[in-house]
C-alpha cells in the first residue's frame, strides 16, 4: 500500500463537480491486474468538459479524471507485463467510468495496457497520447482509402488543437502539402513551424451554397463538424477522403449526395477507442513513419496544480497543442 497525490472529482451541490487535490492509497484504486506508476498525463477537451460537468460525461463520483497517461509498471498480475515496463493507457472508459491519469498511480485491467514502442519515452508518448493516436488513425484510414501525397493538398481544421497540431506534423513529415485552418490569426508561425504550407483563417473562408463548389482538397481531417464539415464535402477533389473526428462547431451535417455520387468523396468516421490489435498497428506507425518531429513545440508542461486553470483555458478555446501534466518530480 502506497500513498500518492491525485486530482479527484467529487459530486458537487449542483451540476458542476468539485475538484480536489487529495492524498490517496493504492488500495483505494479500482480493480485491475496492472498497477502503473504514472509519470505523465495529458489534458484533453473531454477532460475539461468532465471537470466542469458539461454533457454529464462522468456519471459516478468520486472519479480521478484524465483519459490518457503513461508511466512504468509497478505491479502486474498478468504475465504480459513486468515491473519497469513502460506503458501507455488511453480509452476504455479511463478517466470517465474508471479512475484515470490525474494521479501518481493508476490501476487498470491488463487488456487496456499498451507497451510503449522501443525508444519511446513516457513524456513523448503522452504528448502524442489520444490526440496523436487519433491523428495517426485518420492518416492510416485515409491512406487505406486512396490518399497519397501526390493527390493534392490536405486540409486540417481545428489546427492549433491537439489532434490538429499532431496531424499537421505527421502529414507534413510524410510528404503531404498541408493547409491549416484556424480561428487564431496569432498562431500562423506556430502552424508553419509544424509543417503547414498554407494557413487560412476560418473567418475568411468563402463557403458558398452550391451543391458542389470548386474542388480543392485531396484529403481533410475535420474536428469541427457542422458547417465546416458540410463545406468540406462540397470542396473535395474527385475521390477525396475526409476523416471526421469531432463536433466542436456542431453535430448537424447539412449536405447533399452529389459530392458522394459525382465525385466519389469518402467520409470516414474516426473512433479513437479502437480494439487493441489496431492500437498496436497505429502506435507502430507513430513510432515509425508518423513519428512527430515537433514534440517540444507542441507540448506545454504543467503540474497537477495547473489542472483547474488548464480546464478553463481549454473551454475558452485558448489552448494550443498538447498540455502534459508532469506527475512526479
Amino acid at each position: 500500500m502506497t500513498e500518492f497525490r491525485a486530482y479527484r472529482l467529487f459530486q458537487g451541490s449542483g451540476e458542476t463537480p468539485e475538484g480536489r487535490f487529495v492524498t490517496m492509497r493504492t488500495d483505494e484504486l479500482p480493480a485491475g491486474e496492472v498497477l502503473v506508476c504514472s509519470e505523465y498525463a495529458s489534458v484533453n477537451f473531454k477532460d475539461a468538459l468532465a471537470a466542469h460537468g458539461i454533457n454529464k460525461i462522468i456519471r459516478q463520483y468520486p472519479r480521478i479524471g484524465g483519459i490518457d497517461f503513461s508511466g512504468t509498471v509497478a505491479q502486474s498480475a498478468d504475465a504480459r507485463f513486468r515491473e519497469g515496463d513502460r506503458v501507455i493507457v488511453h480509452g476504455f472508459g479511463v478517466g470517465v467510468d474508471h479512475d484515470g491519469g490525474f494521479a501518481q498511480y493508476a490501476r487498470v485491467p491488463a487488456d487496456w495496457v499498451l507497451p510503449l514502442p522501443e525508444g519511446f519515452g513516457t513524456r513523448e508518448a503522452t504528448t502524442v497520447g489520444v490526440a496523436g493516436y487519433t491523428a495517426a488513425l485518420c492518416i492510416h484510414l485515409m491512406e487505406l482509402n486512396g490518399l497519397t501525397p501526390e493527390a493534392g493538398a490536405v486540409l486540417v481544421d481545428g489546427a492549433t488543437g491537439g489532434v490538429g497540431s499532431l496531424a499537421i506534423d505527421m502529414l507534413s513529415g510524410r510528404g503531404y502539402r498541408v493547409t491549416a485552418v484556424t480561428g487564431k490569426a496569432t498562431e500562423r508561425d506556430y502552424l508553419r513551424q509544424l509543417g503547414a504550407s498554407e494557413v487560412l483563417l476560418r473567418s475568411e473562408l468563402e463557403m458558398g451554397k452550391r451543391p458542389l463548389e470548386k474542388a480543392l482538397w485531396a484529403g481533410a481531417i475535420d474536428s469541427a463538424g457542422g458547417e465546416m464539415l458540410s463545406w468540406l464535402t462540397r470542396t473535395m477533389q474527385p475521390y477525396g477522403v475526409i476523416a471526421a473526428v469531432g463536433n466542436a462547431a456542431g453535430m448537424e451535417l447539412n449536405t447533399n449526395v452529389l459530392p458522394f455520387i459525382l465525385r466519389g468523396v469518402r467520409l470516414l468516421g474516426i473512433l479513437a477507442n479502437s480494439p487493441m490489435p489496431l492500437r498496436r498497428v497505429i502506435w507502430g506507425k507513430i513510432a515509425g513513419e508518423l513519428r512527430p518531429r515537433h514534440v517540444e513545440a507542441i507540448a506545454h508542461e504543467i503540474g497537477l496544480e495547473g489542472l483547474p486553470d488548464t480546464f478553463s483555458r481549454l473551454l475558452r478555446g485558448g489552448a494550443r497543442g498538447r498540455t502534459v501534466v508532469k506527475l512526479r518530480d
